[in-house]
């Protein structure tokens, strides 16, 4: 699993995935930051409490809240922004390492969509309903890691997985796999948790699965 992830780190140089990454990065800025400031527009024209520096204040306030919960939703909210764009960072993974893997199957446009927002709506509901447990010192970052290292090491190998298998092919590798995904995912998160190595995150976490994914006992 470590020379995985070293292989997927030493390759983010790749003209593909230079792409991929600038793309995803300015994707995820640009969304967090539009959000934080209409969550502080939106608190200040609602005039919460009719008085005009405090309305002000509590504007600004929200707007700095829902950074940090940002934050906190990053490792849920950065698969999703960037998926649409890592069938690339796969094919060029495969190009380099797998060139004998044969062609893979490309998902269409509608598909990628819905299980972006699918995706995206149960590792968000999932992570506000754990909120109580992150402010729980000495079980929040177990509760963290273990949550989320759970949906992101799925999602990346769904993802990943879909390319090269059908349906029941997919679950069934993944069920006698599980605890090895779960892993993978936990290392995800870890990367994803960390200040700007978070935006580069998507991209090493996909290159990293489709390492796993070729090499997982009983694929064929």
């Amino acid at each position: 699993m470590i020379a995985a992830l070293l292989r997927s780190i030493l390759q983010l140089t790749d003209p593909p995935i230079r792409r991929v990454i600038w793309i995803s990065v300015l994707a995820t800025v640009g969304a967090f930051v539009i959000l934080a400031f209409g969550v502080s527009g939106l608190l200040y024209a609602l005039h919460v409490t009719g008085i005009g520096w405090l309305d002000k204040a509590v504007g600004a306030l929200g707007g700095i809240a829902e950074l940090g919960l940002a934050y906190l939703l990053f490792p849920a909210v950065v698969p999703a922004v960037s998926s649409l764009f890592l069938d690339d960072v796969a094919a060029a993974v495969e190009r380099r390492h797998y060139p004998l893997a044969g062609p893979a199957r490309s998902a269409p446009l509608a598909e990628l969509l819905v299980g972006t927002l699918r995706f995206l709506a149960v590792s968000i509901a999932l992570n506000l309903l754990a909120l109580p447990l992150y402010l729980v010192p000495g079980m929040n970052l177990a509760v963290f890691l273990g949550l989320n290292g759970y949906l992101l090491g799925r999602e990346y190998y769904e993802q990943v997985a879909e390319r090269r298998l059908d349906l029941p092919a997919l679950k069934a590798l993944r069920r006698r796999h599980r605890l090895r995904l779960f892993v993978a995912g936990v290392v995800i998160c870890g990367l994803a948790a960390l200040p700007l190595v978070n935006l580069l995150a998507p991209v090493i976490a996909c290159a990293f699965m489709v390492h796993l994914f070729q090499r997982l006992p009983g694929r064929a």
